[in-house]
């Protein structure tokens, strides 16, 4: 009964963890806020 306990209890951890890295929307997969985009601007040459 011990090992059955362990296993599911390991599985489950594993599980949480893979669910942690993978339904993060940011770049270092701490789930949070999306990281903000740079958006290149055009700005006018030097006369």
């Amino acid at each position: 009964m011990t090992e059955l306990l362990l296993t599911a209890f390991a599985l489950a951890l594993l599980g949480y963890v893979l669910w942690l890295a993978f339904d993060s929307d940011d770049d270092n997969g701490g789930g949070g806020l999306m990281a903000p985009v740079l958006v290149p601007v055009r700005v006018r040459p030097n006369r």
